[in-house]
């Protein structure tokens, strides 16, 4: 049986006018599924899709707040 995939939605504030360099980094990124610039408290929103908790974590500490320019990151899991 397949296990249904969880889904986070990663709100990502990045440096003043660096928006689209933080995109082109979340794009390289497999779990990434979707990507939306905004306009507010955060910049960019990104939808990923993992299997386990520790996927999640390891893909937001380990390779999302890795991206050159993100300042900070505030992740909302859904259930």
């Amino acid at each position: 049986m397949l296990m249904e995939m969880s889904v986070a939605y990663v709100m990502i504030s990045s440096e003043l006018g660096h928006e689209e360099k933080v995109v082109e980094q979340l794009e390289k990124i497999e779990q990434i599924v979707e990507i939306f610039v905004v306009y507010g408290i955060y910049d960019i929103i990104a939808k990923v899709k993992f299997n386990e908790r520790d996927e999640l974590r390891n893909l937001i500490l380990g390779k999302i707040r890795e991206i050159e320019y993100i300042k900070s990151t505030e992740t909302l899991e859904t259930y």
